[in-house]
């Protein structure tokens, strides 16, 4: 899993706070269902070395309203 080493300050999905990022160029599963640290993750187009990836931002419960 690649991390940003420069990441943005905010979602640039939805503009709200987030923990973490990490971009993925395969695929991945995301189930929220039981999650009981993140209640939200936002996915953003992007590339890896000019192939199609996802930047996948993590949002707690707290910072999607949630908590």
């Amino acid at each position: 899993m690649y991390v940003p080493d420069d990441p943005p300050a905010t979602c640039p999905a939805c503009g709200d706070p987030y923990e973490s990022v990490s971009r993925h160029t395969d695929g991945f599963v995301a189930n929220l269902l039981d999650n009981e640290r993140y209640r939200r993750v936002c996915f953003h187009p992007s590339t890896d070395g000019g192939d199609p990836a996802f930047d996948c931002y993590h949002h707690t419960h707290e910072q999607a309203g949630t908590d």
